[in-house]
């Protein structure tokens, strides 16, 4: 079911410029599926799925190309225009983020190969990375400060 939900979720973006979960929920729906906010938010996260700015102007959810240049220069633009700022507290790197994208700059963390980072737990507007340690936690506030410029 899982699956099928997964491959349903990458056609109804492909064809579709979906902005947020809810409508993502409602075409899920459309598509059969009934599911709640947290399973689509689990979807979102498994699938790596971003945010991009669409030919519209507006935000829409996208899947990744891992190997993809242009997804790692998507990943850059989505976090440059989405936080607000990054810090470290110990091994945990916080990010603010505007409300409602950090889920999906938490996501876009996540599929960065060159930063150590073990987990993200994003809410509405803030994400808490957890790494290793101290110094890695320093280094990578600076690789993502970076991502910004």
């Amino acid at each position: 079911m899982k699956s099928k939900r997964h491959e349903t979720i990458l056609e109804i973006i492909s064809d579709k410029d979906i902005e947020t979960q809810e409508e993502l929920i409602a075409a899920l729906a459309g598509a059969g599926f009934k599911v709640t906010q947290a399973t689509v938010s689990r979807d979102i996260r498994e699938l790596k799925l971003v945010k991009v700015t669409s030919e519209s102007g507006k935000y829409k959810y996208t899947a990744p190309s891992a190997k993809s240049e242009g997804v790692q220069q998507a990943y850059s633009a989505a976090f440059a225009a989405s936080v607000k700022s990054v810090d470290s507290a110990l091994n945990t790197v916080v990010i603010k983020t505007y409300p409602g994208l950090a889920q999906a700059v938490a996501a876009g963390i996540d599929a960065l190969s060159d930063i150590e980072i073990m987990g993200c737990v994003a809410g509405d507007d803030t994400i808490f990375a957890l790494t290793r340690s101290e110094d890695i936690a320093r280094e990578t506030v600076i690789k993502l400060k970076n991502l910004s410029l």
